[in-house]
Order: structure tokens, then C-alpha cells, then sequence
């Protein structure tokens, strides 16, 4: 998928949850857009398929495939206030999951968000 991708990193430990929040800012501070997703979600799918389509690169963070995967997204839950994947980061800002991503996709908002 040229630019897209999906490192798949195992945690060697259990991380605290401090060391998981740490991990998820210091993630979508990097990245202009990040995604927790997992592999079997058809909203996952979804999400990163519009990326595709715009030709974004994104960053993936695939949660069924890491020891810390659940404790990643009970984290995100306490941050987000949702606990659902995918849940998608652009420029730090929680902007939702697959359904949000391709409501902004088809409206038109999305590509802006993506400038700067």
C-alpha cells in the first residue's frame, strides 16, 4: 500500500498505565494521522481505506497484534471517552472512528483537516 504502514510492535512487559498513556501522546504527537485499529473491524477497514483513497499516509497501531493491545485501548477509552476501534488521531485531536472518518471523507471536511 506505497506509503501506508502497519508496524507491528509486541511489548516485551507489561506497561503501566502511565507508561501506555506516555506511549498513545508521544504516538499521535508524531504522526499527522494515527489509527487504532484492528485487524478483523470492518470500521477499522473503512477508516484506513479513505486514507488510501486520499493517498494519506497514516500511522497504524493494529491492537490485536500487541501484548499491550488491550491495555492500549482501555487508555484510549479513559482519554477519548470511548472505547471502540478504530479511533482515529489527526494532529493529536481524536476525531472519532470509521463511520466519523468517512462522514468527513464524504463532506468534504477531511482533506482540510489534513493540510498544515
Amino acid at each position: 500500500m506505497g506509503s501506508l504502514s502497519s508496524k507491528v510492535v509486541r511489548a516485551s512487559k507489561m506497561a503501566s498505565s502511565t507508561e501506555i498513556k506516555q506511549f498513545i501522546k508521544e504516538a499521535i504527537s508524531q504522526e499527522k494521522v494515527v489509527v487504532f485499529s484492528k485487524t478483523y473491524c470492518p470500521y477499522c477497514t473503512l477508516a484506513k481505506d479513505v486514507f488510501s483513497k486520499i493517498k494519506q499516509p497514516i500511522k497504524v497501531y493494529e491492537l490485536d497484534q500487541r501484548d499491550d493491545g488491550p491495555e492500549i485501548q482501555e487508555n484510549l477509552a479513559q482519554i477519548t471517552g470511548f472505547r471502540t476501534v478504530p479511533q482515529v488521531f489527526i494532529n493529536g485531536n481524536c476525531i472519532g472512528g470509521g463511520s466519523d472518518v468517512k462522514s468527513l471523507y464524504d463532506s468534504g471536511k477531511l482533506e482540510p483537516m489534513l493540510i498544515g
